[in-house]
């Protein structure tokens, strides 16, 4: 791995462990629903806007229905379900139960793309997951009802990105990543967008709480899509 790709590959983590920090505090004031439409509304319009700058606007007519589905389960239904958890648990358990996502790729991968699921690779997930316990500084919630259906709430989420990878890698694999990742914005929010009129927001809606759901969106989406694409 180049300097370059290192760099790059530690400020992905910042981002997307930054994410459930704005979350954390994006989400008492807008609820889950309006948040997650926020996050790929937002992402979606930065994505498209350097799509038109560099006029490479993916083509949604021919494979807008893999689209669909990458931007239902690899976005809407994932920050939806993380945004969920976030009212519930704390940053760090968000975190730990994030990283469940590699143990649900590699099995999903075996299932689906017949990669093959060996003691060295199982070795090293587990070690992935007690190291994020660790940098997390993770200490076990008082357990209840919320607190239970929160964490499984993260476990859905995990494995919803790893179904959409395994799903990606299968019917996406000639299309170029950055309109993947720009047209599943757009469709994430075209997912989301019918439950806007049964979610309340319960606010305020502070500038502190608009400036958390702008890096949400802007870094931990749009930003982190282009670098990890």
């Amino acid at each position: 791995m180049s300097p370059r790709s290192a760099a790059l590959l530690v400020l992905l983590g910042a981002l997307w462990g930054g994410s459930f920090v704005f979350m954390r505090v994006a989400v008492p004031a807008l609820g889950p629903v309006a948040l997650s439409f926020a996050r790929v509304a937002l992402a979606a319009a930065i994505l498209l806007a350097v799509a038109g700058a560099q006029r490479g606007f993916p083509d949604v007519r021919r494979r807008w229905r893999q689209f669909a589905v990458v931007g239902a389960v690899n976005s809407a239904l994932p920050f939806l379900l993380f945004s969920y958890a976030a009212q519930h648990v704390t940053v760090s358990t968000l975190a730990i139960l994030n990283a469940t996502s590699p143990f649900f790729g590699a099995v999903v991968a075996a299932l689906w793309l017949g990669e093959p699921l060996t003691r060295r690779k199982l070795a090293g997930l587990a070690l992935g997951i007690a190291g994020v316990a660790v940098l997390a500084g993770w200490r076990p919630d008082a357990m209840g009802t919320a607190i239970g259906l929160a964490m499984l709430a993260c476990l859905a989420a995990a494995l919803c990105y790893a179904l959409a990878g395994a799903y990606a890698k299968r019917r996406l694999a000639d299309v170029p990543t950055f309109a993947v990742a720009a047209a599943s914005q757009l469709f994430a929010a075209i997912a989301l967008a019918p439950a806007l009129p049964f979610a309340g927001i319960p606010g305020p809606v502070t500038p502190l709480v608009v400036a958390n759901v702008v890096a949400l969106a802007a870094a931990s989406t749009a930003l982190a899509y282009l670098i990890y694409f």
